[in-house]
């Protein structure tokens, strides 16, 4: 788990993102999707889905989860479990806006 007093990694600028948008950033060697909410929060969570590969910076979002592009299988924003069983969960990671930046803590 990552400790809360190490340093967040700037991935890029929150205006790159509209809302309701995602994008998917190379952090660390790992591939993460950062999600934009419309009401501009952040979510950000692991960018493959564990199924087939689907990129997850392309399906659909809602606050609550993400559906894989793919074979729609859906993931909670919360813990990263997927809504289907024996599909897996995926990483969720801390994201925040930090002056006009978005870190991401991996």
């Amino acid at each position: 788990m990552t400790s809360i007093a190490e340093p967040g990694v700037v991935v890029g600028s929150v205006s790159d993102l509209e809302f309701g948008e995602s994008r998917a950033y190379a952090v660390h060697g790992r591939q993460i999707a950062v999600f934009r909410m419309t009401d501009g929060t952040l979510r950000a969570t692991e960018a493959v889905c564990p199924h087939r590969g689907g990129p997850l910076a392309d399906g659909q979002f809602d606050a609550a989860k993400i559906v894989c592009p793919l074979h729609q299988y859906a993931f909670t924003f919360a813990d990263g479990g997927c809504t289907s069983e024996g599909i897996g969960s995926i990483a969720v990671y801390r994201v925040e806006e930090r002056d006009g930046g978005i870190v991401v803590w991996v």
